[in-house]
């Protein structure tokens, strides 16, 4: 891997730059598209992500009524909001006055019936398709005609949300990150009915409250997750292939992550996404390789730093983590359990099984047109997921060892590891041509000229 001089993090950063100007102002809709008035907001679910969303439009003057079916969530859901604004105020982010005047900003609501008047409903329920669905069909016959329905869901299927209504067009994805009131990446999803007016709506809004917003089309994960998913798939099998946590953390983290993919499920919780792979498990195609590992952690109770161990273990009260002889030996004797051969593995190995698989997915989302730019994979992951943006994003930094070599790991990869290292089609074209995503994004911004 070719190391981040001086002169190379400048033009990625500048690169970045660039790709914020550009999502924001080309935005794939008719030319006079208008935008909807949006002052009132409503949200649904008062969880931690409902909650920080609730807090990113009262910080930028909305007002917000903050809606959930349960009471004791409600006012649980204030309380924290109420401890998060005097939190910053202690830090001296903000005045009391201020706290004061966004705090009341939001209304605390228990009935659906009260967000009728709203402009803009963001559902941020857990991931549950049922669920959703039927708040959207209860939402549709209590707001007005011209109010946008938008649900938080990190990649569930927009138009399976949309059909339980009668305003398709009405309906959007809008994928805020944690903690929303902090984060700045918005993924905005348009279904195959969205509205151009409602992307406009969105795209406008995520200016006023000072995020970075993206385009994706309807897709599994969109455009964020379908990527975390091949970068997250590849660091387990790692581990079960021979590398420990630590190991596949520690080249991760000299390439310029925060923190390796390990660090951060315990961060956020091993737990995450239990219920709905719990379920999928069911259903999931048998002629590809899966892994279930973490949710074995999660039997055995290794939920992170909220249990004091997870991939690692910690130390009362501290957020440092630390090698677990018992985690690291448990996964060694699973390896052999289910017959695979463990070896040493490179750090080369592993950030390009990581990295790799990354942009091979990129390269698919480009050509079905899920991801409008290169340059807006590469925004995505660097202001959503960490990437380090001296490196400039996945695609940047693909292109700048270049696409043959990435090319032909992806083929070797898929001869020896199978399925998901199938190579995408414009990655092939672009190898055997030189070509560049790069030069994607131009040719693109020519026709829209």
């Amino acid at each position: 891997m070719i190391p981040a001089t001086d002169a190379g993090r400048t033009a990625a950063l500048e690169y970045l730059q660039r790709a914020g100007k550009v999502a924001h102002n080309f935005r794939n809709v008719p030319e006079n598209t208008l935008t909807r008035r949006v002052e009132a907001v409503g949200v649904v679910g008062a969880g931690t992500m409902g909650c920080g969303i609730a807090m990113a439009f009262a910080n930028h003057g909305f007002s917000v009524m903050l809606n959930d079916a349960n009471p004791e969530a409600v006012k649980a859901g204030m309380s924290s909001i109420r401890a998060m604004y005097e939190s910053s105020v202690s830090r001296s982010r903000i005045t009391a006055e201020e706290a004061k005047a966004r705090v009341l900003r939001i209304k605390p609501s228990e009935e659906l019936g009260e967000l009728g008047a709203c402009d803009l409903v963001v559902e941020a329920v857990y991931e549950d398709m049922p669920l959703k669905r039927d708040i959207f069909r209860r939402l549709d016959k209590i707001l007005k005609p011209e109010a946008i329905l938008a649900t938080n869901t990190s990649g569930l299927d927009i138009d399976l949300i949309a059909e339980s209504t009668s305003r398709p067009q009405d309906v959007i994805g809008a994928h805020f990150f944690s903690p929303a009131n902090v984060q700045k990446l918005l993924e905005v999803v348009r279904g195959k009915h969205t509205a151009p007016e409602c992307v406009m709506t969105l795209m406008s809004l995520a200016q006023r409250l000072g995020k970075v917003a993206v385009v994706s089309a309807n897709y599994p994960g969109f455009i964020g997750n379908a990527l975390f998913r091949q970068y997250n798939r590849e660091a387990h099998f790692l581990v079960e292939d021979g590398a420990l946590p630590h190991e596949v953390d520690a080249a991760l983290e000299e390439f310029g992550f925060a923190m390796g993919v390990f660090a951060v499920h315990d961060l956020a919780g091993n737990d995450v996404g239990w219920r709905m792979r719990k379920q999928q498990m069911a259903t999931r195609p048998m002629d590809r390789r899966w892994n279930d590992l973490i949710l074995e952690l999660c039997d055995m109770g290794r939920l992170g730093q909220k249990t004091g161990k997870g991939w690692y273990v910690y130390g009362d009260g501290s957020r440092t983590p630390k090698r677990d002889p018992e985690i690291e030996e448990f996964i060694v004797t699973r390896s052999k359990r289910l017959g695979i051969e463990r070896r040493v593995i490179a750090r080369k190995e592993i950030l390009e099984r990581c990295l790799f698989s990354m942009v091979n997915e990129a390269a698919r989302l480009l050509e079905k047109r899920v991801a409008l730019r290169a340059s807006d994979v590469d925004l995505v992951f660097v202001t959503g997921y960490g990437f380090p943006a001296e490196r400039g994003g996945p695609l940047y930094f693909a292109d700048q060892i270049g696409l043959r070599r990435v090319y032909e790991r992806v083929v070797a990869n898929h001869e020896a590891l199978g399925f998901w290292w199938k190579p995408a089609p414009l990655l092939q074209r672009l190898a055997e041509t030189d070509g560049t995503f790069g030069s994607l994004d131009t040719s693109s911004s020519t026709k829209a000229a």
